[in-house]
């Protein structure tokens, strides 16, 4: 997932210095830069809705069951929905008290904010200064907490993360915190596994020490890319869990041919152009994986030889097709934007064999950009010799745990997230394994 992003739907740190705040029970959005309507809400029904920024304008909501719906003011305070990210009305109207604003009116029903305890802190890593939150449930009892690790995007985690506040909602914590390189955090952006495990590593002592008695177990959960850091810093040093989705148990050169080959299949081309596609991806990562400095002629010659075919335009992977259009000499005026120390050819599998902690992986059954089928046979085979894992698979979920539907143009177009799927996390993070069924979740679970 080195350029997922490409593809998706798509603050300022209260205190400086490496002070932290604890706020007393917290009923109002108070952190600068975002909207006073940002919380997570409880409907008089029961049910919980989360409103989070979203793209320019726009706000997002999430429920716990998995709809989702995108917001846009047409006057202030009134806000109409669309559903999913299709753009098409649902018919969904949420108004908002005037801001600072404690409640709000969904889809006809009245809600409150939940009263979330709140710490926005600043901690160190390798000499750099990362920007992090803890979000707690209300009261004083003793809770679970997830640190949330980042995937490869861009933007901070801390203002565009909903499972900071999905989480507590269901009685867990969360830790969220800006990647190094982005947001409020110091640094150079990276994905550099290694040093990544160890910022969430550092990330998971500060959650540990802004919770104190209200620390129950602690763990990690982390996305697309973040299934590879996360291995690697349970292993490091030791939580109570671990919890992977939308990952990969494959490398990330991997990565890109299992995407390549999908692709071409599931627009209909057979085994010989699937070689042929999977050929010219060889010849791309080559180039990418040398930062740029070899394999050229490579790449030049199979272009050069197939750029007539009439499937050609259809190769793509996780980021052959960026490459795909650029000269020589474009590709080595990019390589600059590019170090970002990926380690192309990391087996994540010694590192997976190794974790003695319970591993919750959580894969989508049509995602394009991490393809699941490899990486669940090779859970299968861990699950068989008795490490302590348990799978779940969506069958009709695509990157990001996302559903979808199909346009006449052959373009997906996410709707909703499965049902069962937050809850599954909250789960997982209270006691290590999965008690039930989860939506249409396919579980493999562990011999007991």
């Amino acid at each position: 997932m080195i350029l997922a992003l490409a593809r998706r739907p798509p603050r300022h740190a209260l205190l400086a210095r490496g002070l932290s705040l604890l706020l007393a029970t917290v009923p109002l959005a108070v952190h600068a830069g975002e909207r006073c309507e940002v919380g997570v809400y409880r409907l008089a029904d029961g049910q919980v809705v989360d409103i989070a920024p979203s793209d320019g304008d726009t706000m997002r909501w999430r429920e716990l069951d998995g709809r989702t719906g995108a917001l846009r003011q047409v006057t202030p305070g009134y806000w109409q929905s669309s559903y999913g990210w299709t753009g098409r009305p649902d018919g969904l109207v949420v108004t908002f008290d005037s801001c600072p604003s404690a409640s709000l009116r969904f889809a006809g029903q009245h809600g409150r904010r939940i009263p979330l305890r709140i710490a926005e802190t600043t901690f160190v890593s390798h000499g750099t200064r990362l920007a992090g939150r803890l979000l707690l449930p209300p009261g004083h009892a003793r809770v679970p907490v997830v640190v949330l690790v980042h995937g490869a995007e861009h933007d901070s985690a801390r203002r565009i993360y909903a499972l900071q506040r999905l989480l507590p909602a269901q009685g867990v914590g969360a830790f969220v915190y800006d990647k190094r390189g982005t947001g409020d955090s110091g640094g150079r952006y990276t994905q550099d596994f290694g040093l990544l495990a160890d910022d969430a590593i550092a990330a998971m002592h500060e959650a540990r020490r802004l919770a104190g008695d209200r620390l129950g177990r602690i763990g990690y959960q982390g996305g697309s890319q973040g299934g590879w850091v996360v291995p690697i810093a349970a292993r490091r040093e030791p939580v109570d869990f671990a919890i992977v989705s939308f990952g990969l148990a494959v490398s990330v050169i991997d990565e890109d041919q299992e995407e390549i080959a999908l692709e071409m299949r599931l627009k209909g081309y057979g085994p010989e152009v699937v070689a042929q596609a999977q050929a010219i991806g060889a010849a791309a990562e080559r180039v990418i994986a040398s930062g740029f400095t070899e394999g050229f002629d490579a790449f030049d010659a199979i272009r050069a030889r197939y750029r007539h075919a009439p499937w050609y335009q259809d190769v793509h992977g996780n980021y052959t097709w960026m490459l795909l259009p650029l000269s020589r000499e474009a590709l080595r005026a990019k390589a600059p934007d590019f170090r970002w120390n990926t380690p192309f050819h990391y087996d994540p599998m010694p590192t997976l064999a190794a974790v003695t902690v319970p591993q919750l992986w959580v894969l989508g059954g049509q995602d394009l950009e991490a393809p699941s089928a490899e990486t669940s046979r090779r859970l299968k085979g861990l699950i068989a010799r008795g490490r302590p894992i348990t799978l779940a698979l969506y069958p009709r979920a695509q990157h990001g745990m996302l559903e979808f539907e199909t346009g006449r143009n052959g373009e997906r177009v996410s709707t909703r997230y499965p049902g069962g799927y937050f809850r599954m996390l909250a789960d997982f993070a209270k006691t290590g394994r999965l008690p039930g069924t989860y939506g249409t979740a396919r579980i493999s679970r562990p011999a007991k």
